[in-house]
């Protein structure tokens, strides 16, 4: 068979898969409302809005964690609370997550106080969905309503997690490419990208970039240079990589349309945040989107709620599908 035959027909078989999918996303979400817990458990936005209230109150760094979180979680196996799992094949142990992943313990305690009120009601893939529309709004950022009903998986997917969460060194068609694989588009990368507005990042993450650049002997092209000189000091070579910088240079904590302009002027931290507006891809997709959201603050807003929306609605378990877990680390028994 011809190579053009070969890979016409690949691309066929991923475009109907992508079509099953969507499908079997839309049955899925057809079932979630957002009064869900009306009778079962009303109080139920309270108590995670109360647990986040304190979380953010002890290090404010920890929106933007849980926010990840949420993240992580959905890209693999879809918004079923996997990335919560402990055990051997735990997406905790994967490369994007290990040392990296963190907010567990606070999800944990808010798990903790909603089954106090409501035993075995709700599931930890629909706290995580709150705790993640609440960390955005508490850090400055727009609220929205959360679509509930989600039941919580029954195995965690480590090589899921290696393979199909996007990498701060990935290129920006791998990354759009990971995105299209769960339903997702270019204008949704775009803008779930802003959500690095807020958090910091390790000196793991983009050192790479900071002294021989892919070979070329000095730093990436496109890093400002004060920028690249200041992070050379706090991650020289063979230094200390668990350090952190923000990942919004002059707008650590502030949910806003900042990290947008950094991009314009070569600040953007991590390569794949660069990307979007520096690659050779960029003019032809997500450039124009960066323009556009660093000089209108409400129409990223507008993307990016229904971005999170979109995501949080990657083929969810309903009905009977799954538990309600007692413990978010672990199975019920």
């Amino acid at each position: 068979m011809k190579r053009s035959t070969i890979s016409s027909c690949f691309h066929a078989y991923s475009l109907i898969m992508m079509l099953i999918c969507f499908a079997l996303c839309l049955v899925a979400t057809s079932q979630l409302t957002t009064d869900f817990y009306a009778k079962t458990c009303p109080n139920l936005a309270k108590i995670v809005r109360k647990g986040i209230q304190s979380a953010i109150k002890t290090e404010m760094r920890m929106g933007a964690s849980l926010v990840r979180l949420h993240f992580h979680d959905c890209f693999v196996n879809g918004c079923d609370g996997s990335v919560l799992l402990d055990g051997s094949d735990s997406e905790k142990l994967a490369l994007p997550n290990l040392n990296s992943a963190r907010g567990f313990e606070v999800i944990d305690a808010i798990k903790s106080s909603v089954e106090s009120e409501c035993s075995g009601v709700v599931s930890c893939a629909d706290i995580l969905t709150l705790v993640a529309r609440d960390s955005i709004l508490l850090s400055g950022g727009p609220t929205w309503k959360v679509s509930l009903g989600r039941r919580d998986g029954l195995v965690a997917n480590q090589t899921g997690a290696n393979v199909s969460l996007p990498s701060p060194f990935d290129t920006l068609d791998a990354i759009i490419s990971k995105f299209r694989v769960v339903g997702l588009n270019i204008t949704d990368v775009v803008s779930l990208s802003g959500s690095h507005t807020i958090g910091f990042a390790k000196c793991a993450t983009f050192s790479n970039r900071l002294f021989d650049f892919n070979g070329t002997g000095s730093p990436d092209a496109s890093l400002e240079s004060t920028m690249a000189g200041e992070l050379q000091t706090l991650c020289p070579l063979n230094g200390d990589l668990n350090k952190i910088a923000p990942l919004d240079r002059n707008s650590v904590d502030l949910f806003d349309n900042h990290y947008f302009k950094n991009l314009l002027n070569n600040k953007g931290l991590l390569g794949s945040d660069q990307l979007l507006y520096s690659s050779e891809l960029a003019p032809s997709t997500t450039k124009s989107l960066v323009e556009s959201y660093s000089s209108d603050m409400n129409l990223f807003i507008t993307d990016f709620v229904n971005s999170m929306i979109k995501m949080a609605n990657i083929s969810p378990l309903t009905g009977t599908a799954g538990e309600i877990r007692k413990n978010c680390r672990v199975v019920n028994s």
